[in-house]
C-alpha cells in the first residue's frame, strides 16, 4: 500500500487494490524512472504501467544494493518495491538527475520507499530526503508498509539533486525514484513548490495511473458506507473547465454523492502539523444524466465558512475549485445543497498539497556542467555525488566555491593533483570563468596546455607539474605570468626546458613567477607544503594590493562615533526593515536619514558595499544620494539625503489621510521611471535595480519621487550580456515571473516590477492583498473593457478617461509575462511624459466616458497569480 501521509477521510482509503494492466502510448521523454537497486546496466518496462525503468547505477556512486523479504512481497505489490538501494556508509548520499527539457519547467518528483525488512532488523530507519541544498520530508514509516513522497518543483537550474541524509535513526535507503515532466500551464498560479499530502479519486476501487494519467500522478482510491458511487461511460472534459491540471477522464468519470437531500458530505482530513498550510484543489464534474425537473445545486464550505457557490457542476466537464486552508490541525470541507436544489452535491477527486518556499540555491550552472564533464572524461572516483558547492558543508573534495546571498555559488579554486588523469585537459574546465586557483599536478595529462587557462580573470595559481605536456606553452599564459597576475607552477619534462619558454620568458629575476622545478619525481609531502607556500604569498600579495578602504573616497566616510552624533544618539525612528533600523539626523542645517545594519540584518555587508559602491559612482536627481557611510567592524550604516514624505507605500496603502491626486500619481510614476532609465540606459555597465517596489520609491518634500535600497542591485555589460543569472532575489507580488522561472535576470526584470508599481498607483491597492493578485485583477477588469472600475476610488471621478487608459495600457504592457513584450524603460519614460502633458489641459471636470473596449492582446496575460 503506498501512502503520502496521513490522510484521514471519513472515507476509507484502499490503495491495495490491483492497479489494471496498463499499456501506455504516451511520450515518457519527460520522464525518468529509476528502479533502485537492480543490476547495473539492466532496464524494463513495467507489464502494469508500461513505464520504462532503469538502474540507477547511473545516477549516483554510493550504495549497496539489496532485495526485500519474500515476506513483505505483498500480492499486487508494484515491481519497483522488490529492491532498493541502501547507503551504510556517509551522511549524505545523492541522485543527480538532468532532464533533457532543462531548467525553468514543472516537474513531479516522486520517491518511493519500502523497507521489508531487507535487512533482517525488523526496525524501519528514519532519515532525511532533501531536494539539493533544501530538506523536502523526513522519512518516517507506517509499520512495513510503502511510502511515497511527491513533490512539484519548478526548476532553476539543468540540475536536479535528490539526496538522503542519516540523521542517526537507522539506514538510509530508496526503492524508486520517479521524475516527470508536468505541461507549463499545471499547477501554475503557484511559485512555491508543492509536497503532496495526498490525491483520490473518489467513487471507484481502481487506482489510476500512467496510461490513464499521462503524467503519471498516482491516484488513491476510496470506499464508503455511506455515499453512493455513480460513474459514466462518457469521456468527461478539461476544455473550457477552469482547471489547466489536466484530470484524467478516468479520474472524472466516477464521483460519490450522497443517498439523500438531507445529510451534507463532509472531507475531513487531519494536518501533520497545526502550522501546516494547504493548497486544496478540489475537481467536480456532473456525470449523472439530469431530468428537466432535477437541478444539482450546492455551496462549498472550508471549516464550517462559505468559501464558493452556489455551484452546478457542469455536464461531463471538469470544474476546478482552489482552496487555501492554514493554521488547523483539524480541517473539513463540506458540500451542502441549496434550498433550489433537488439533487444532492457530488463530488469526483481532490488533490491535496503543503507549500514550501525553497530556497533553491544550486551551483552556478556552468560550473556544474564544467565539473561533471570533466568527472565524466576522466572517470574520476572520488565519491563526487550532489552539488558540487551545496551545502557548504558537503562540497566536494578537492574545490572551494564562493557563497553569498546574491548569486549561484561558483567554483573558485578545483584541485586534481595526482587523480590519475590521462590524455589532453578537458576543455569543460574552460566554463569555470570564476576559478582562482587550479593544480592538476603529478597526472599524465598530454597534449598542448590551452589557451583558455590564460583567459581566466581570476586565475592567481596554475600548477601544472608532473604532467607530459607539449611545448612551447602559450604566449599569453606566460606573459601573465610575468606580469605578476599568474603563479604559473611547472617544471622541465623529457629535457625540452629549453624550448619550453618562449624567448626571454625563463630568465631567473625577482617579478618571474615561473617556478622551475628541477626534479620530476617530487614527495607528495614537498608539494603540499609548496602550494601552501605559494597560497601564503598570494595571501600576502593580495593583502598588499588592496587599499584600506575597500569602498572608495574617506571624504563620506564617518565614523560610529560621528553617526551616532549626527542622529543625536539615535533619538528618533523614521523607518524600519529586515536590513535595520533608519534614523533622523542632522549634518549641519542639512537633515539626513541614517540606515544602521544590525548584525543580524538579512543585507549582509556585500549588500552594504554595492549599495554605497553604487551610490557613490551613480548621481541622478531621481536616484536617492548618499551623503556617507559607516564601516567599523560589525557597525556598518549608510546616510543618505533626508526624504521628508516617506516612502510611496505609505501614502497609497499606509492610511494617509490626503489622497494623492491622479497627476501626482503620473508623475510620481515619471519620476521613477526616469531613475530606472538612468539606470538601464545611462550608466556603463548597465545596472538592474532588483527590487523595485513602492516602499523603495522615496519622496522628498514636493513629492520628487527617487529610488532607494540598492543593495541587490546588479550591473553587467549590455553590449556583450543579454542577462546574468543570480539567485533569484526580490519582493514576492512585484517579482518577475520569467526571472523566477529561469534566474535570468535582465533590465526587463526591472520593467516588471515598475508596471506593479504603476499598478499600485493606479488602484491605490498593493500588489499581494490576501489572496488577490493585482496583476491579475486588473487584467480581468481590462478584459471587460471598464477601465473605470479599477482606478482608486478615492480620486472620485478626478482623472482623464483617455490619460488613464494610456497609462493601464503602459502598466500592463510591462507586466507582460513574456520579457521580450515589455517596453524599455526609455519607452515608459516616453510614454508617461506624454500622458503629463494630456494630463495639464484636465482641471477636474468629470470625464466623460468613453465606449471604448481594450485593444490589448490577453493571450500572454498570465502574471503569476498568488492564490
Amino acid at each position: 500500500m503506498t501512502m503520502f501521509r496521513s490522510f484521514y477521510f471519513m472515507l476509507l482509503v484502499n490503495a491495495t487494490l490491483p492497479l489494471a494492466t496498463i499499456h501506455a502510448q504516451d511520450d515518457q521523454s519527460g520522464f525518468i524512472s529509476i528502479d533502485c537497486g537492480i543490476a547495473q546496466g539492466t532496464n524494463y518496462t513495467d507489464n502494469k504501467t508500461g513505464l520504462n525503468y532503469v538502474s540507477d547505477a547511473g545516477f549516483l556512486e554510493s550504495g549497496v544494493s539489496q532485495k526485500i523479504l519474500p515476506t513483505y512481497n505483498f500480492p499486487n505489490l508494484d515491481i519497483v518495491y522488490t529492491t532498493l538501494t541502501s547507503f551504510p556508509q556517509g551522511t549524505r548520499n545523492c541522485y543527480t538527475l538532468r532532464p533533457k527539457q532543462g531548467k525553468g519547467n514543472r516537474y513531479l518528483i516522486r520517491a518511493r520507499f519500502h523497507y521489508g525488512n531487507y535487512d533482517s532488523k525488523g526496525q524501519p530507519p528514519q532519515f532525511d530526503l532533501y531536494l539539493g541544498s533544501d530538506l523536502w520530508s523526513t522519512i518516517r514509516f507506517n509499520a512495513m508498509l510503502p511510502v511515497n513522497y511527491e513533490i512539484i518543483h519548478l526548476t532553476s537550474s539543468d540540475y536536479i539533486y535528490v539526496c538522503l541524509v542519516n540523521i542517526g535513526l537507522g539506514t538510509p535507503f530508496i526503492s524508486a525514484l520517479e521524475l516527470r515532466l508536468l505541461d507549463s500551464s499545471m499547477y501554475a498560479n503557484q511559485l512555491q513548490s508543492l509536497i503532496t499530502f495526498n490525491r483520490v479519486n473518489y467513487g471507484t476501487s481502481e487506482r489510476v495511473r500512467y496510461g490513464d494519467d499521462k503524467y503519471d500522478r498516482i491516484w488513491q482510491t476510496t470506499t464508503s458506507n455511506t455515499l453512493i458511487a455513480v460513474h459514466t461511460s462518457g469521456t468527461v472534459s478539461n476544455l473550457g473547465s477552469s482547471t489547466a491540471n489536466e484530470v484524467p477522464s478516468k479520474v472524472m468519470s466516477t464521483a460519490l454523492t450522497s443517498p439523500n437531500l438531507t445529510s451534507n458530505i463532509l472531507i475531513p482530513w487531519t494536518a501533520t502539523n497545526a502550522a501546516d498550510e494547504f493548497f486544496i484543489y478540489l475537481y467536480i464534474a456532473e456525470i449523472e444524466t439530469l431530468k428537466r425537473n432535477q437541478k444539482r445545486e450546492f455551496n462549498i464550505y472550508l471549516n464550517g465558512k462559505y468559501w464558493d457557490g452556489p455551484i452546478s457542476p457542469l455536464n461531463h466537464t471538469t470544474t476546478t475549485y482552489f482552496i487555501r486552508s492554514s493554521n488547523s490541525l483539524n480541517i473539513n470541507i463540506s458540500l451542502r445543497q441549496t434550498k433550489n436544489s433537488t439533487l444532492p452535491p457530488i463530488f469526483n477527486a481532490i488533490e491535496l498539497y503543503n507549500p514550501k518556499q525553497l530556497l533553491r540555491q544550486q551551483t552556478e550552472d556552468l560550473d556544474a556542467e564544467a565539473i561533471w564533464r570533466t568527472r565524466s572524461m576522466y572517470g574520476l572516483k572520488r565519491n563526487w555525488q550532489g552539488d558540487p558547492c551545496v551545502p557548504q558543508s558537503s562540497a566536494w573534495v578537492g574545490i572551494n566555491c564562493s557563497y553569498n546571498d546574491l548569486e549561484n555559488p561558483r567554483i573558485t579554486s578545483l584541485n586534481l593533483s595526482f587523480s590519475g588523469l590521462s590524455g589532453e585537459l578537458a576543455d569543460a574546465l574552460a566554463n569555470l570563468t570564476m576559478i582562482q586557483s587550479l593544480d592538476l599536478s603529478f597526472n599524465n595529462l598530454t597534449g598542448n596546455v590551452p589557451k583558455f587557462l590564460a583567459s581566466f580573470s581570476f586565475l592567481e595559481m596554475l600548477n601544472l607539474t608532473g604532467n607530459n605536456f607539449a611545448r612551447p606553452l602559450p604566449s599569453e599564459l606566460v606573459e601573465k605570468s610575468k606580469d605578476r597576475s599568474l603563479l604559473l607552477i611547472i617544471e622541465g619534462i623529457n629535457n625540452q626546458d629549453k624550448g619550453s619558454c618562449t624567448k626571454d620568458s625563463c630568465r631567473k629575476n625577482k617579478n618571474n613567477k615561473v617556478v622551475i622545478l628541477v626534479t620530476a619525481t617530487i614527495a607528495a609531502t614537498f608539494v603540499l607544503l609548496t602550494t601552501l607556500a605559494i597560497l601564503l604569498i598570494i595571501k600576502r600579495r593580495r593583502a598588499q594590493d588592496v587599499p584600506d578602504d575597500i569602498i572608495g573616497s574617506r571624504d563620506q566616510r564617518f565614523t560610529f562615533g560621528e553617526i551616532q552624533s549626527i542622529t543625536g544618539s539615535f533619538k528618533t525612528i523614521i523607518g524600519k526593515g529586515g536590513f535595520g533600523t533608519v534614523f533622523h539626523g542632522s549634518i549641519g542645517d542639512n537633515q539626513v536619514a541614517v540606515k544602521l545594519l544590525s548584525e543580524s540584518s538579512a543585507q549582509g555587508y556585500r549588500e552594504f558595499q554595492a549599495e554605497v559602491r553604487l551610490l557613490m559612482s551613480v548621481h541622478h536627481k531621481n536616484i536617492t544620494s548618499l551623503v556617507g557611510y559607516c564601516d567599523e567592524g560589525s557597525r556598518k550604516g549608510i546616510i543618505y539625503e533626508y526624504m521628508a514624505n516617506g516612502n510611496l507605500g505609505m501614502h497609497l496603502f499606509g492610511g494617509s489621510p490626503n489622497v494623492m491626486s491622479w497627476k501626482q500619481r503620473v508623475q510620481i510614476g515619471y519620476d521613477a521611471a526616469q531613475g530606472l532609465e538612468y539606470m538601464h540606459h545611462g550608466c556603463k555597465p548597465a545596472i538592474v535595480h532588483r527590487d523595485v517596489k513602492c516602499s523603495n520609491i522615496l519622496l522628498n518634500e514636493k513629492f520628487q519621487a527617487k529610488l532607494a535600497d540598492f543593495g541587490l542591485s546588479r550591473a553587467f555589460n549590455t553590449e556583450g550580456d543579454t542577462h546574468v543569472s543570480t539567485v533569484i532575489a526580490g519582493t514576492p507580488g512585484y517579482l518577475d515571473p520569467e526571472y523566477y522561472t529561469t534566474t535570468r535576470l535582465t533590465e526587463k526584470s526591472d520593467v516588471y516590477s515598475f508596471g506593479v508599481v504603476l499598478l499600485e498607483l493606479i488602484t491605490g491597492r498593493p500588489a499581494l492583498s490576501g489572496d488577490i493578485y493585482i496583476v491579475t485583477w486588473v487584467k480581468s477588469a481590462v478584459a471587460e473593457g471598464n477601465v473605470e472600475k479599477i482606478i482608486d476610488p478615492r480620486l472620485q471621478g478626478d482623472f482623464d478617461i483617455n490619460t488613464a487608459w494610456k497609462v493601464v495600457e503602459l502598466a500592463i504592457t510591462c507586466v507582460d509575462s513574456i520579457s521580450s513584450k515589455r517596453p524599455t524603460m526609455n519607452d515608459v519614460v516616453t510614454d508617461l511624459k506624454s500622458c503629463l502633458k494630456e494630463d495639464e489641459g484636465f482641471h477636474g471636470a468629470k470625464p466623460n466616458k468613453l465606449d471604448r473596449h481594450t485593444d490589448l492582446s490577453l493571450e500572454s496575460m498570465q502574471g503569476p497569480n498568488l492564490r
